[in-house]
This record gives structure tokens, C-alpha cells and sequence, in this order.
């Protein structure tokens, strides 16, 4: 993401934060705390997370971190989210758990650690110039998996909605490049009729 696309997506983010509080899921872009659980039953449903790291990109409040630690045991989490104020709001609620660490800043730039399973819900959905993000992102998330990439996108034939920042994408293409990648990919429908679940086995 380019500056200008970083700026919109804080302006986008905080303007929901402004209306709907930080703590409600519309600021997260959910359309409310179904829509989240099932997201997260989707993700959770592709791997044993049992005594795994996780890298989670886009965690927003660290929301995955409490879900995965009401069905495994022993899950090592570190979160990564571009606004900072759900960031803050991840730290407040996680405390001073030593298997929750989260970390401000742009996947796309950051060096991203390695863990044994990497997770991105919803990053894949923001408008971008570069036609090559898509991909790009995809390849970076991979290279940090030991094990398993599992992300999401909207697909573009569903999601017509021409909102100023989100976007969905083909599948047919998305697919062919984690093909590319990994001789074990599955393809998914994920938490509603627009999206899409994907993952690579590393």
C-alpha cells in the first residue's frame, strides 16, 4: 500500500471507530458479532492450532487470540494491525499475557516473523493502485507460514458494491497464483456468500 492507501484506510477505520466505538465490531468493518464468530469458526475449521504460533495479520483488536484460546491450549500469538487504536485497545484487553504480542505497522513493509500458521482476515479486501498487491501480499504471508497460510478476499463476481475502499478479486486468478505456490491449496466459501476462504499447506 502506497501512503495515500494507508491514510484512507486510518481515515476509514477511525471514522467508524468515532461512530460506532472502538469495542463494537462495525469499527472493525464487521457487519456485526455474528459475522465475526463465523469468520473466525471458517478459519479455525482449516488447522489444529493446537500448541501453534500464529501470526495474525490484521487482527484488529486480537479477537482470534481470545476465540483460539477457548478451544486450544497453549497457542502462541503475535498480531499485527495498522491502526493503532486497535492495537492499544488488543494490549488493554490482553494484558500482560506473554502468548499475546501485538505489533503496530504495514504487513507490507514490516519483516514479518515466522510461525507455524499465518492467518489474514480481511487485509485482501482494500482497494489498491498496484495490481500486483494481491499477489504480493499472498507471497509475503507465505514465505513467513512453516505450515499454513489461511486468508480470505471477497470474490469480485459477488461483491459489486463500488465502495471507495474495499474491492473483491477474482478467484479463478487468486487461485492459479497460490497454485504456484503450494501443491495444497483448498478453496473455500467462508463466512458469507461473497467470500472467500483459502489455504496453502507449506
Amino acid at each position: 500500500m502506497n501512503l495515500i492507501e494507508r491514510a484512507t484506510l486510518l481515515h476509514y477505520h477511525r471514522h467508524r471507530i468515532d461512530t460506532h466505538g472502538v469495542q463494537a465490531p462495525e469499527a472493525l468493518g464487521w457487519r456485526d458479532d455474528h459475522s465475526q464468530s463465523r469468520r473466525f469458526e471458517a478459519i479455525a475449521a482449516c488447522a489444529d492450532f493446537e500448541g501453534a504460533s500464529v501470526l495474525d495479520i490484521g487482527c484488529g483488536k486480537g479477537d482470534f487470540k481470545r476465540y483460539l484460546d477457548a478451544r486450544f491450549s497453549e497457542v502462541r500469538y503475535l498480531g499485527i494491525d495498522l491502526v493503532p487504536d486497535f492495537i492499544d485497545a488488543a494490549r488493554r484487553a490482553h494484558g500482560d499475557n506473554p502468548q499475546a504480542v501485538f505489533m503496530q505497522g504495514d504487513f507490507n513493509t514490516l519483516p514479518l516473523p515466522r510461525a507455524d500458521i499465518v492467518v489474514a482476515s480481511g487485509v485482501l479486501g482494500y482497494r489498491s493502485a498496484n495490481p500486483r498487491y494481491a499477489c504480493q501480499a499472498i507471497a509475503r504471508m507465505f514465505a513467513a507460514s512453516r505450515s499454513q497460510l489461511i486468508f480470505n478476499f471477497l470474490d469480485e463476481a459477488l461483491f459489486t458494491d463500488s465502495h471507495p475502499l474495499l474491492t473483491g478479486r477474482c478467484v479463478a486468478d487468486i487461485v492459479a497464483f497460490c497454485e504456484q505456490l503450494s501443491a495444497e491449496v483448498r478453496v473455500m466459501r467462508g463466512a458469507t456468500p461473497e467470500d472467500v476462504m483459502v489455504s496453502l499447506a507449506v
